[in-house]
C-alpha cells in the first residue's frame, strides 16, 4: 500500500514538474517575442517575465522536482529490485537527460535575472525548439515506464517512433515560427 501512494505522489509531482518546465520555457520564449515591442512595452514586459520565470522556478518547478525524485527514491528503496531490470535503466538514462536540461533552465532563469532588462542572445528558434526537449522527455520515460521489457525488446520501433516524432514537432516549431516572421 505504501509503494502505491509514493508511486500516486511521484506521478502528481512528475505532472506538477513537467507544467513548471513547459511553462518555464515558454516565457524565455516569450521574453525573446519582445525584441520587437517599442522600449516602454519591452521593459515592462521582460521585468514581468523575469519575475514570473523566478516565481515559476522557485515555487512550483524545483520543489515539485525535488518531491518527484524523493518519491522515485523512496520506491527504489521500497522495491531494490527495480535496479536490475533493464526498462528501468533506459529511464534513469533519460532521466539524466532531464538533469541536464534542468540545468540548461535554471541557468537561462539566472540568465534572465542578469540580463536586467537587456536583449536575450540566443535566437527564437532555438528557445522555441528547447521548449520541446521536455516534451521527448516526458514521452520517452512514460513510454519506457508503461511498456517495460517491451521498451527493450521493441527498441528499434521506439527509437523510430521516437525520431518522426521529433521531426514532426520541429517542422511544426519552424512552421509555425515561418507564418509568424510573415505577420
Amino acid at each position: 500500500m505504501l509503494y502505491t501512494i509514493i508511486k500516486a505522489l511521484h506521478i502528481i509531482f512528475m505532472v506538477s514538474y513537467f507544467a513548471g518546465i513547459f511553462y518555464l520555457v515558454r516565457i524565455f520564449v516569450y521574453y525573446k517575442d519582445t525584441d520587437e515591442f517599442s522600449e516602454e512595452k519591452k521593459k515592462i514586459l521582460r521585468e514581468q517575465y523575469t519575475f514570473m520565470a523566478r516565481r515559476l522556478w522557485n515555487i512550483i518547478t524545483v520543489p515539485a522536482g525535488v518531491i518527484m525524485a524523493v518519491c522515485g527514491l523512496v520506491m527504489i528503496f521500497l522495491n531494490p529490485g527495480l535496479m536490475k531490470m533493464g526498462w528501468f535503466h533506459l529511464k534513469l538514462t533519460f532521466l539524466i537527460g532531464l538533469a541536464i536540461y534542468h540545468y540548461w533552465c535554471w541557468k537561462k532563469v539566472l540568465h534572465l535575472k542578469a540580463l536586467n532588462g537587456n536583449t536575450l542572445e540566443t535566437a527564437n528558434i532555438k528557445l522555441r525548439q528547447a521548449n520541446e526537449i521536455a516534451t521527448f522527455i516526458l514521452f520517452l520515460v512514460v513510454f519506457t515506464v508503461i511498456l517495460k521489457s517491451m521498451a527493450i525488446e521493441y527498441w528499434w520501433q521506439l527509437i523510430s517512433g521516437f525520431f518522426v516524432l521529433v521531426f514532426l514537432i520541429m517542422m511544426t516549431v519552424k512552421l509555425v515560427n515561418k507564418n509568424k516572421k510573415k505577420k
